[in-house]
């Protein structure tokens, strides 16, 4: 027996009228008749007269209620003991909760309607390319702003365009990276300044403080970069790719 059905049996044993049922709980017979008939259900401050009215425990009426398709779950202990609060109070301190119930419904309704749409999170994506080749020295104002979502990862910092066959497969000429700032391991594939240009490689220091930057692709190893104590050359890390890296080739 669903709810609309039980509502209607229990109506009826108690020799109750849909227009009294409907005064008594401040609300239009036909709306009663939609309740019975399964055309809608009442909301909460609804219920709580309800189950006044017709003498019955919550889980009465919510067993069937939640089977016809609420929530499959029973009332709480501590909607229960609200229910208990609410049969002590007498009738003007009913009349006051339920006006009080109304204005929070209404008020809650309105800060949902005035809460601002979150903008979504946006990152540069630039447009000069990091290489497997060679790129811009520097990354400047030729970006576009690309939104978090989708196959953008959440903690993506920054997306860079790479040309280049170097780190194929994993890194496609033409593809897009997304960068964050966590610190480089050994492994890790990075996007880096190399003496004014821009490379994409796969990084590794040895104990002796040397710096191998690799290509994915050993095809490609002629692209590797070395850098050793005193070789005078500069480098510079702008951010680890968010991707799953193969074993280093040592």
């Amino acid at each position: 027996m669903g709810f609309g059905d039980q509502l209607r049996w229990r109506r009826k044993e108690l020799g109750i009228s849909r227009e009294e049922l409907a005064k008594r709980l401040g609300i239009t017979p036909s709306a009663v008749g939609n309740y019975e008939t399964g055309v809608s259900t009442p909301k909460e401050s609804v219920l709580l007269r309800l189950f006044d009215v017709l003498q019955v425990d919550p889980n009465y009426l919510y067993r069937d209620f939640y089977a016809a398709g609420r929530s499959g779950q029973a009332v709480s202990d501590e909607e229960q003991f609200l229910l208990k609060r609410y049969r002590e109070l007498g009738l003007t301190g009913r009349q006051t909760l339920n006006t009080m119930l109304d204005a929070l419904g209404l008020m809650q309704a309105e800060a949902e309607r005035d809460r601002p749409i979150p903008e979504a999170r946006t990152i540069p994506l630039y447009r000069s390319p990091a290489a497997a080749g060679y790129a811009a020295p520097v990354f400047g104002e030729d970006y576009e702003l690309l939104a978090v979502e989708g196959e953008v990862p959440p903690g993506a910092e920054l997306a860079v365009r790479i040309q280049g066959d170097s780190m194929e497969p994993y890194i496609s000429d033409e593809s897009v990276v997304y960068v964050n700032h966590d610190p480089l391991r050994p492994g890790d594939v990075g996007i880096f300044c190399v003496d004014g240009d821009m490379l994409c490689k796969q990084y590794y220091r040895d104990p002796m403080g040397t710096v191998y930057l690799f290509s994915l692709n050993r095809r490609r190893s002629d692209a590797d970069q070395v850098f050793t104590a005193g070789s005078g050359r500069s480098l510079t890390c702008f951010g680890r790719v968010m991707l799953h890296t193969p074993p280093l080739p040592l």
